[in-house]
Parts: C-alpha cells; structure tokens; sequence
C-alpha cells in the first residue's frame, strides 16, 4: 500500500557539509504491516518519515500510497491519509484544549468546519469509547484540558487522535523515547493494542531492541540510507536482542572497511 521507488536525498548540496543520505533507496509496505524500523544514527530513520510524510522532499523517486503518486503532494495534502506522533508529548496535542476539544479538532481533519464543533456534544460517547482502550479512565476526564495529563497520558490521546479518522498510514518517530520506561511499556502495549484492532499500517522508528523484536510483524534496519536487514514472519518472532545486536555490530564493522 506504500511503494518508494529509488529515493535520493542529498543534505547541503554543493558544499563542505554534503551528506548523501539516500541513493536509489526502495521499499514496499503491505497494507496491515506493523513495522519496527531501527538502526544508528544518522542511518535516516526520522529522514525517511520526513519523506514519506512530505515534511522533506526527496530530490528524486516517487511515492505511492494506495496506487496514488504522492510524490508532488505538500505535508498538509498527504495528512489527510498520514498521521504521525513524535518523540515529544506536547506536539501532538493542544495543551490548552480540553481532550474532548482534541478529540473533535482530529476528527474534523481534512474537513471544512467552523469553531461550532467544539461544544457540539453528539460525538461525546464516541469519544468516550475511543478513550475506553487505553484503561487510563481518560473517559472520565473528557472535559479537562490536556495541560493536567502526564506524558504518557498524552502520548496515549495522540495515539487515539491520530488514529480516530482511520488513516491509510501512521508513523510513529521514537514516540516513547521521552518517557520514563514504566510509562513507556504501558503506552507501547496500548500502541499495539489500537494497532491490532484498528488494522493501520504503521512505521515504528525506535532505537529499543527489545520493542522492535516484541511489537510488530516485520523488522527492518538501516544503516547509512541503505535497508540492510528485513525480517518478518518465524525469523523476527524468534529472533533474540543478541542476535539483533550481533547482525548491527556485524553490520557496522563491515560498513568500516568497505
């Protein structure tokens, strides 16, 4: 459902700092796939979301999303069909709103609307329920500004309100590397959960091992704008944090002497 076909993307072109960060870069995304995307940094992980959500223009290659070359359209075109959560609480959420506010400004995206919506109620058992997946009694707190919830309570919202129009896409760029780790498993497992049962194709940046081996169906690392590992099925449920470590340090050693 997402095909890039032969990426490039050059940094400060024609000077000292040049960096070729893509080259030729392809790749296929089935509908339904829940991607774990590691690898070092500056191997163009974020860049690669940047990419896919126009946020960064490729200098050459296409996109297509369903069928359809994207490859022209601005960020704001393409978020009709991508929703994207970052790495930072506040910016997926409006702090001075109320959750429910927040809940009606996302499914209201990609719609013509006036300030009306936000005190009209028919949506409010909607929303309710939407919250009801998380387990956080967030529910119960539907009129109370977001500025009150912690950064996991946040996170978890931005996970519901990114997911509510049902997107073709959702990119998630390292969106618990801010949280301390107790929160962080509590916000991955409802990840999965919404997920699973939403059935959104979904591209996971993450530099924990451990939760790029546990969530999702498909694996897949980048070292230096190049995939060099992608594994799904049998081969990513029964691989170890060694042997993913083991193939990285392989990887790296060899990208030394090449």
């Amino acid at each position: 459902m997402l095909k890039l076909i032969n990426i490039s993307k050059t940094f400060n072109k024609g000077n000292i700092n040049e960096q070729v960060l893509f080259k030729d870069f392809s790749l296929d995304i089935n509908k339904g796939d829940f991607i774990s995307l590691i690898g070092s940094n500056g191997a163009g992980k974020s860049t690669l979301l940047n990419i896919i959500s126009g946020k960064v223009k490729a200098d050459e290659g296409n996109i297509f999303l369903n069928g359809v070359d994207i490859t022209a359209k601005d960020e704001f075109e393409r978020c009709r069909n991508i929703s994207r959560i970052f790495q930072d609480p506040s910016m997926g959420t409006n702090p001075s709103m109320t959750i429910y506010e927040n809940l009606a400004m996302a499914n209201n995206k990609g719609k013509k609307f006036g300030l009306k919506f936000l005190i009209d109620k028919k949506d409010e058992e909607f929303f309710r329920d939407s919250l009801r997946v998380l387990g956080l009694n967030l529910e119960g707190k539907l009129h109370s500004p977001v500025s009150q919830l912690s950064g996991g309570q946040r996170q978890s919202l931005a996970l519901i309100m990114s997911t509510i129009g049902n997107p073709d896409l959702l990119l998630l760029d390292e969106h618990t590397a801010a949280l301390d780790p107790k929160t962080s498993e509590i916000v991955m497992d409802i990840t999965d959960k919404v997920v699973r049962e939403k059935g959104v194709t979904t591209i996971m940046v993450t530099h924990n091992i451990e939760y790029a081996i546990k969530y999702g169906n498909r694996l897949i690392m980048l070292h230096l704008g190049k995939k060099v590992l992608d594994i799904s099925g049998d081969m990513k449920k029964n691989l170890t944090k060694e042997e993913l470590l083991s193939l990285f340090k392989n990887i790296s050693d060899k990208s030394l002497f090449a």
